[in-house]
């Protein structure tokens, strides 16, 4: 059996959001070079690289405006094999507390409404035993202990019901990209036994990356410090993450190609899992004999 095929991607529509930077370059890469008909999501305005593989097709979107998700639905193509939601955006503060300027609306909608509202429009146009592969974050690692929080917001029936909720509970979107994290773990937990998934047997899988330099490593690192002094806030992150172990940061590469592995045939039996790639650093908030 070659490469290609254990993977199970060759001549297969594939769909990556976030794929013109970071760990959704990657992915999409990975999956041009196995053989699928990428289509890629690129952010009408957003920063982003050029593509120096070959794709199927750009596809043009605002993930953070409805009008924007109902385009897309309807541009995706039919007989997607697998998604790849890969995008998102970094909160523009500390996350202690709601004030005015703050971005924590938009970072609900881009981080995850979107990404449900996105699967409830393409699901029909997902093959049966197909996937859907989410990149979270292991800032949404305390989503057990936020799990109310999380069902409530998704219970809301309809996009603008869930954006009336965000706004009437300033008080735990004040951290929204944490709290739009935990959301993201809670909808993969709570929903692989949703019938217009296991009925069609389409696994849905979430991959926490833990410090990744990507384009929003320079965000963090302006959005820790109090002083927005991008030096200082990466050194600040650096001392809690890094250093106790000597470590480094994450390459793209080293998140977007297990997120390929998720979606694809090797992983045909996985679905419902929340997997924390960070080298092990979440296990120490659970036992840390070692953690210094």
């Amino acid at each position: 059996m070659d490469t290609a095929e254990l993977f199970g991607y060759k001549n297969k529509n594939v769909l990556v959001t976030g794929a013109f930077s970071g760990m959704g370059k990657a992915a999409a890469r990975l999956l041009s070079e196995l053989g699928a008909n990428v289509y890629a999501v690129c952010r009408r305005n957003g920063r982003h690289s050029e593509l120096d593989f070959p794709i199927c097709r750009i596809l043009h979107a605002d993930l953070g405006e409805k009008r924007d998700l109902d385009n897309l639905a309807d541009e995706i193509p039919d007989n997607l094999f697998a998604v790849f939601f890969c995008h998102g955006i970094a909160l523009n503060s500390q996350g202690t507390t709601y004030f005015e300027g703050s971005n924590a609306m938009e970072v609900m909608k881009v981080n995850l409404l979107s990404t449900e509202y996105l699967i409830s429009r393409i699901i029909n146009k997902i093959e049966d035993s197909g996937s859907i592969s989410i990149i979270a974050s292991s800032g949404g690692y305390n989503w057990k202990e936020n799990a109310e929080n999380c069902q409530e917001l998704l219970d809301q029936e309809t996009y603008e019901d869930k954006l009336r909720w965000c706004d009437e509970h300033h008080d735990l979107i004040a951290s929204a990209y944490v709290f739009s994290k935990e959301c993201l773990n809670f909808y993969v937990t709570a929903n692989a036994f949703n019938p217009m998934f296991i009925d069609r047997k389409i696994r849905i899988n979430c991959l926490n990356p833990g410090n990744t330099d990507t384009g929003l490593k320079s965000d963090f690192g302006k959005y820790t410090s109090v002083t927005g002094n991008e030096a200082e806030g990466l050194d600040m992150i650096e001392e809690i993450f890094i250093r106790p172990w000597n470590g480094y940061w994450a390459s793209p590469e080293q998140m977007g190609y297990p997120l390929v592995c998720m979606g694809s045939k090797i992983f045909s039996y996985m679905s419902g899992q929340t997997i924390f790639m960070d080298y092990g650093i979440s296990n120490t908030w659970l036992y840390n004999p070692y953690w210094f």
